[in-house]
């Protein structure tokens, strides 16, 4: 479904992601990490058209589907993101408007992709925001993004990105600005949206442990190139680089066992 051939990414002529390659099947999760710095993000950004500062593909090609994105509109674009691809951030409730009540901006996010009456979107938000298990949702949509906690700011961002059920959903660092509990939990309900709506996921991280855990295949990078690629199973017991087996050694360990 996805697939990133040999991918340079520059920013002023200077490449940062030098060579990335992935293939992604429908309802697979792949995980990216790596430490701050390493190119995590700037792949997926890339996959969605939202490089900044000057950044773009300058070799290899990013295909969905078996079409290019690199050549899309700005048209293309609009009509891609948030319906067909999504996005949810490390945090966020700092992506959204904190001086407008969270229902305001699901309800324009919603008419923006779909033609609907401002009820029939407010009573979609509502429901979406349910499913995220988020209790009240007409409540939460009638509060400011600042009123709730960092878990539920990311249930929203979660519910937000899923409304048109797309077919790859990109996460960037989600679990890191939120406790551990509330980790367990983002990190079951994206596993739960993989399995009741076959959604592709890649995950950007820097915690090896929540990539273990949910992902099928695994990415590592560092100082923006690929340094070991391959399932879950592989990575974990046959890493083929030494900054791989240092991330495994970094994982903390209970009793003298390692859940990884």
């Amino acid at each position: 479904m996805l697939g990133l051939r040999d991918v340079t990414i520059s920013y002023k002529g200077r490449p940062t992601v030098k060579g990335f390659d992935l293939s992604l099947g429908q309802g697979k999760i792949c995980s990216i990490v790596g430490e701050s710095g390493s190119g995590k993000t700037t792949v997926i950004r890339a996959v969605l058209g939202l490089l900044g500062g000057g950044g773009r593909v300058t070799k290899g090609d990013i295909l969905f589907e078996g079409r290019s994105l690199l050549s899309n509109t700005k048209e293309e674009w609009r009509r891609l993101r948030g319906t067909d691809i999504s996005m949810i951030f490390q945090d966020s409730g700092a992506m959204t408007n904190q001086t407008r009540i969270i229902g305001r901006q699901f309800v324009e996010y919603i008419r923006t992709h779909e033609d609907m009456t401002k009820k029939d979107a407010w009573d979609k938000g509502i429901q979406m925001l349910e499913r995220m298990r988020l209790p009240s949702g007409d409540n939460i949509m009638k509060s400011y993004p600042f009123q709730l906690s960092g878990g539920m700011r990311q249930r929203v961002g979660i519910a937000m990105a899923m409304t048109f059920q797309p077919k790859l959903l990109l996460a960037d660092e989600p679990t890191s600005a939120l406790d551990v509990t509330t980790q367990a939990q983002i990190v079951r309900q994206m596993m739960e949206l993989r399995d009741t709506y076959k959604t592709s996921i890649i995950v950007v991280t820097h915690n090896l442990g929540v990539a273990a855990y949910m992902a099928d295949y695994i990415v590592v990078m560092k100082d923006g190139e690929i340094v070991d690629a391959g399932d879950r199973e592989k990575i974990l017991h046959h890493p083929q680089s030494e900054y791989t087996r240092n991330l495994l050694e970094a994982v903390p360990s209970l009793g003298g066992e390692r859940y990884v």
